[in-house]
């Protein structure tokens, strides 16, 4: 049902100081709280279906990573660090069995995790904005520089992943499923707009102002002295030169046949589970076990 924003005769908009959303995050997070609705509801439709996420997150990130090593611009990255720069990597392409693909990985899944947990905790909203800090080439021992377009439209691929496998899911109330998408989408579009904020231009008058985080000296997965993700700078100084072993779910892509009066075509799902429900009960317990 929509909302009645009660805006009748000798209506006041509320007010929004400009550069408090430039200046102080806590501002900014609280003014895109109120602008999408983020509210308890959503606070609840998140911790509810939390596990259904959590599940979801190594299809998703093998995913992501299939999809960045599609394309150059994406994939140079990996060599050099940045997409700004069109050098041909001296070394061959990587594949998804790299040590250093497989690395990112790793963190990709830490993100996804951390997306999982408490958003009612300021601590939450820096570590995203943190996360759109170190893409911009800041607060790392070795600077990242991912320009905003390919940030973007990876941000909409992991959306539209997390929107039809939900939607798809067999055994979640439709009632449910609205509430944990629409959840779900208010926290990536927080975020994007978390990314957003370290790229472009408005506001740049208050840039002498801006609030600055304690994020410790410059050791990755960390707010001040409190740890955030599984690692840090200080254990692997040169992240693309380690490697880790670790166990990663394959990736899942359906086949679907579609067919029309006059030809026949086949459609890759990029949902994980778009055919789950035409499945046995042992492979849906296997996927969505606790």
């Amino acid at each position: 049902m929509p909302h009645d924003y009660g805006l009748g005769p000798g209506f006041e908009p509320k007010h929004i100081d400009r550069k408090s959303i430039y200046v102080n995050l806590e501002e900014r997070i609280k003014y895109l709280h109120d602008f999408l609705d983020f509210n308890s509801a959503d606070i609840e439709a998140l911790q509810g279906g939390s596990k259904y996420l959590k599940q979801l997150i190594p299809a998703v990130v093998n995913l992501v990573y299939k999809k960045l090593l599609q394309y150059d611009i994406t994939s140079r990255a990996f060599h050099t660090r940045t997409t700004a720069d069109e050098t041909e990597p001296d070394q061959e392409w990587l594949d998804e069995e790299a040590p250093k693909i497989q690395r990112r990985k790793m963190f990709l899944r830490w993100y996804l995790t951390k997306l999982c947990q408490d958003p009612t905790s300021m601590d939450f909203w820096r570590y995203l904005s943190k996360v759109g800090m170190m893409h911009c080439g800041q607060e790392r021992l070795h600077p990242l520089n991912i320009e905003f377009v390919h940030i973007n439209v990876c941000m909409g691929f992991i959306q539209d992943i997390f929107i039809e496998a939900l939607l798809s899911h067999p055994h979640i109330s439709l009632r449910r499923k609205i509430a944990l998408v629409r959840a779900v989408n208010k926290i990536l579009w927080i975020q994007n707009d978390l990314f957003a904020k370290w790229r472009v231009r408005d506001g740049e008058e208050y840039a002498d102002e801006m609030s600055v985080y304690s994020f410790g000296s410059g050791k990755e997965g960390y707010i001040g002295d409190k740890k955030i993700l599984g690692s840090d700078t200080s254990s692997s100084a040169d992240d693309d030169a380690a490697s880790i072993v670790s166990s990663i779910a394959p990736s899942t892509y359906t086949t679907q046949t579609i067919q029309t009066s006059h030809t026949n075509a086949s459609k890759t799902s990029v949902c994980p589970f778009a055919d789950l429900a035409s499945k046995g009960s042992a492979t849906e317990t296997k996927i969505w076990a606790n």
